[in-house]
């Protein structure tokens, strides 16, 4: 059994705390990747499982057992660093079979063992090399295979792909997936890329500040944050974030106003909201198949267009003018409030770089999120439906209206 448990993990370095307050259940064979920016904590949180730092409080259990006390060699676990570190005298052999000769097993076993490994990473027939004669993807599957050989019940990767091309990032994330469905062995993962996060775990605890801000798989994190921050670092591009407040028919914008019943999602009138809509969500008026419940059009002038081949990001402003290039005062009057970033297939309308041009987008209201101003904690996840406090049946929302200020714009630009 390979489960790990952190129960209530503190970590602090005279008057900063590093890791505060974390807590988490792993299961056996589960693939769980520690994500978020640097400094959030969450290399350390790995070192604490390794027992390479000691908490300052709380408890590490390894299948069951209590090791918040033990040396790293008495965990049943092996590490996979940044820094590959391998022995550049030594052999592919000799590099993944050190650990075992350490610990005096005997030499048809370490044979074994590393056969197998070297089989499981595809570095079977590369034994005899050195590594300089290696490229940085098959280094990284010899550090790999050195923490195979010692069979252990979890493993730890402290961002092992960080050093690699993108190109090569890509296939070793399918290695590694590849890697863990055939050992079934526990792994857990730091990184600071998202993306990597999303692609190969069961479960992200997505981390801020040396606290757990959530901890569920990846669709949920991403469908459903549980607060501001993991809706704007889980995702790319990044979800866009709109001040706005809730009236008594629905919330308000500066630019525009989605209609709903307050009471039916548990909002005051008067409440300070931020509204969240990631950039997939926003389409063009005249595209609106692409989504089941679209609010009605919303005005914008198209600023910055970028073609990504199967996809276009359309950055827009909303209330504003096109005011030029960088350079011609463009920088200073653009406020980061009053943009919307687009992501949407190409269309002709697009191609040809039109800034400057106006045209109407409209969001999926099933996409838009609430979170409030203050706390930052997710308040709704679409507004499509409501279920009535008084009757418990489900009435649909009605279309977004436009403020007076979006309908005059809306009315110059026809």
């Amino acid at each position: 059994m390979g489960d790990v448990k952190l129960e209530h993990l503190y970590k602090r370095y005279d008057d900063v705390t590093a890791v505060e307050d974390v807590s988490l259940a792993i299961e056996d064979g589960e693939f769980v990747t520690l994500v978020g920016p640097s400094g959030c904590g969450k290399s350390t949180t790995l070192e604490m499982i390794a027992g390479l730092e000691t908490p300052s409080e709380g408890r590490v259990s390894i299948a069951g057992e209590d090791v918040t006390d033990l040396p790293p060699k008495d965990r049943r676990l092996s590490m996979v660093f940044q820094n590959i570190a391998l022995f550049p005298h030594m052999d592919v052999r000799d590099n993944v079979s050190f650990g075992l000769r350490l610990r005096d097993f005997d030499d048809e076993e370490i044979d074994r063992r590393v056969e197998q490994a070297a089989e499981t990473v595809q570095m079977d027939g590369m034994l005899d090399r050195m590594p300089d004669e290696l490229s940085g993807g098959q280094r990284q599957r010899i550090a790999i295979a050195r923490a195979i050989v010692r069979e252990p019940e979890v493993f730890l990767m402290d961002e092992p792909l960080a050093n690699l091309d993108a190109k090569l990032r890509v296939h070793m994330r399918t290695e590694l997936q590849r890697l863990h469905r055939e050992l079934g062995t526990t792994i857990v993962y730091v990184t600071h890329d998202q993306e990597e996060a999303m692609t190969m775990s069961n479960r992200l605890a997505v981390m801020n500040e040396g606290e757990v801000q959530q901890f569920a798989d990846p669709l949920t994190c991403y469908y459903e944050p549980t607060n501001e921050f993991v809706a704007g670092f889980i995702g790319s591009p990044s979800m866009n974030f709109i001040d706005a407040e809730v009236t008594e028919s629905g919330v308000d914008t500066a630019h525009f106003t989605i209609d709903l019943d307050p009471d039916a999602f548990g909002l005051a009138p008067g409440q300070a909201v931020r509204l969240g809509i990631r950039p997939e969500d926003v389409v063009l008026s005249d595209s609106d198949e692409r989504v089941d419940d679209p609010t009605e059009s919303i005005v914008a002038t198209i600023d910055v267009v970028e073609p990504v081949g199967d996809e276009v990001f359309v950055y827009l402003l909303l209330g504003g003018e096109y005011v030029g290039q960088v350079g011609e005062g463009r920088a200073d009057e653009v406020d980061e409030a009053d943009q919307l970033l687009m992501s949407t297939p190409p269309v002709p309308e697009l191609s040809g770089g039109p800034e400057g041009d106006r045209t109407r987008v409209r969001l999926d209201r099933s996409a838009i999120h609430l979170f409030d101003a203050d706390s930052g904690e997710a308040l709704v996840h679409g507004v499509t439906t409501a279920v009535a406090p008084d009757t418990g049946t489900q009435e649909a929302a009605s279309e977004t209206q436009g403020s007076d200020e979006v309908r005059e714009a809306d009315d110059a630009s026809r």
